[in-house]
């Protein structure tokens, strides 16, 4: 469903869409500021080359993408009081990330040295992807995040995991469109046949299509709008789209567009909920398709910068030795008109903050994102309970598995009503001998079920697909928000997710660095 910017712009008045735009500046500056500068941070003076960091690391292209996202996930937060969370896909986001989290005050609330003033900006600018700083991709350091962008393929399993037995939250999740390729990814789009509309919350996914990779054009990109509108069709989405360049189009659409499919998950979810409908819902996905490294310069060296691959990283990569690489940064922070956005103190101007939600509402500060805050302790027997007794040695047969099986269906009952124990599994939970769990619960399914099938219920917390990669996405995503749950596997395939474990161990590694992070439960595996 294409969203038609004309049909839209009475959504929008244009008070609310100058502030949404002045955000959505303010947050590109901030971006940018962090790639390129190291003093300086409000052009009070001319721009010189030792304002600018001696070795240029980030990733410009997907920042005004993103910095748009989270522009307009604010309104919806703010208008409709929503709890959300973002997964935040594409690999290296970290500075539009980060200066939005600056924008709304998280930041600074955790890291109290990087004020919100012209000293802070000055530190925010510094610290990035710089010797002793913060990484340049989203990261554990990052407030309101639960996923690290390193690898790429896992963050649309990780936005279902942290949905699971989550009715009040609403997890947006930004798929890049080089990470739309990877066969994790790729898997993770059927997670829409096991979301539960009564006990689950609900994801919406946003495909940011900015046209290219580091060095390539991407797939789905170059698809024409009626074969990915099919492909997401088919996958069981309702695609809402949302095309352009021009600014202010773009707001009136996108707000739109997210009106749009929060209007429908909201039928949705109620249609389940309160009419008792057993209908699988068609959840809602949002087509975005803006230039990469929107915003930043059109050429540089006379060949085409903006919409194209060469704006994926530095798009000005000489600024310290080159005249004209200094100029052109120059223009570009000034383009943004930073004395509009910032007082004189360099802090946000109201206008700047107009859609920011309050507290906990905010991205940054939301407790799902610091599942460790939200961690209770799972009401477990004494393993004596389950001792096997022994009359005689080497005379009776019993299935360890069976026994923990057991332990599973007890664990399953007492968290019923809490609903904050999930087990995971490719396919293989029976074969494990763990079939005990299902006098407890079933196999969550919301797709079509026939008189053969066993086991499939529309609220169950066993889940099963045959996706290794998926099983690991949703338990690090349930667990990272502040539940429990087990892995079931086979020797021979839990290798596969072998680079997923290594990036969850960094995540729980650099988190146990930072005091603010609360623990989360242990990932465990059969």
């Amino acid at each position: 469903m294409p969203v038609d910017p004309q049909a839209t712009s009475a959504r929008l008045t244009d008070d609310e869409l100058r502030t949404l735009h002045a955000h959505w500046r303010a947050a590109n500056y901030l971006a940018v500021g962090q790639i390129y500068l190291m003093a300086n941070p409000l052009l009070t003076e001319p721009l010189r080359p030792e304002h600018v960091k001696p070795r240029l690391l980030g990733h410009w292209g997907t920042s005004p993408g993103l910095n748009l996202v989270y522009t307009h996930l604010n309104r919806v937060i703010s208008t409709r009081d929503l709890r959300a969370l973002c997964v935040w896909g594409p690999g290296h986001g970290g500075p539009a990330v980060v200066a939005n989290s600056w924008l709304e005050g998280s930041y600074s609330e955790i890291y109290p040295d990087v004020s919100r003033d012209e000293a802070g900006m000055a530190r925010l600018f510094r610290q990035f992807s710089f010797p002793g700083g913060v990484p340049s991709h989203v990261a554990p350091e990052t407030p309101g995040s639960i996923h690290e962008g390193g690898e790429l393929g896992y963050s649309l399993s990780h936005a279902y995991g942290a949905a699971f037995d989550n009715p009040d939250l609403l997890v947006a999740c930004v798929i890049g469109d080089g990470e739309a390729e990877t066969g994790p990814l790729a898997a993770s789009w059927h997670s829409d046949k096991f979301l539960d509309p009564v006990h689950d919350g609900a994801v919406l996914p946003i495909l940011h299509l900015n046209g290219y990779k580091i060095a390539n054009p991407t797939v789905l990109a170059r698809l024409p709008e009626s074969e990915l509108d099919a492909l997401l069709r088919g996958y069981g989405h309702d695609p809402i789209h949302v095309t352009g360049d021009e600014p202010n189009a773009v707001h009136r659409a996108m707000a739109q567009a997210m009106d749009t499919a929060l209007d429908r998950i909201a039928v949705l979810q109620r249609a389940a909920r309160e009419e008792g409908s057993g209908e699988r819902p068609r959840w809602p996905v949002i087509v975005l398709r803006t230039p990469k490294g929107w915003t930043g310069p059109a050429h540089v060296d006379r060949v085409p910068v903006e919409g194209t691959w060469r704006a994926h990283q530095v798009p000005l990569s000489a600024v310290r030795d080159n005249p004209e690489h200094l100029r052109q940064l120059e223009a570009w922070l000034r383009s943004y008109r930073p004395q509009e956005l910032f007082d004189e103190r360099g802090a946000p101007r109201l206008d700047v903050q107009a859609w920011i939600p309050e507290g906990d509402r905010r991205l940054g500060a939301t407790p799902h994102a610091n599942g460790g805050l939200l961690l209770r302790e799972l009401p477990l027997r004494d393993l004596e309970a389950y001792a096997v007794p022994v009359d005689k040695p080497g005379t009776g047969l019993h299935e360890p598995t069976a026994v923990l099986g057991d332990l599973l269906e007890d664990v399953m009952r007492s968290t019923a009503d809490r609903r904050d124990f999930r087990l995971v599994g490719p396919d293989e939970t029976a074969s494990n001998r763990l079939q005990a769990v299902y006098r407890a619960t079933g196999k969550a399914w919301q797709a079509q079920t026939l008189q053969v099938d066993e086991h499939l219920d529309r609220h169950g917390r066993v889940m099963e697909i045959l996706s290794e990669h998926t099983c690991q996405g949703w338990l690090e995503g349930y667990l990272l928000t502040g539940r429990h749950g087990l892995f079931s596997c086979y020797e021979a395939f839990a290798h596969i997710v072998d680079s997923m474990v290594n990036q969850h161990i960094k995540w729980l590694k650099t988190s146990r660095e930072l005091p603010w992070r609360a623990p989360v439960a242990s990932l465990n595996y059969l």
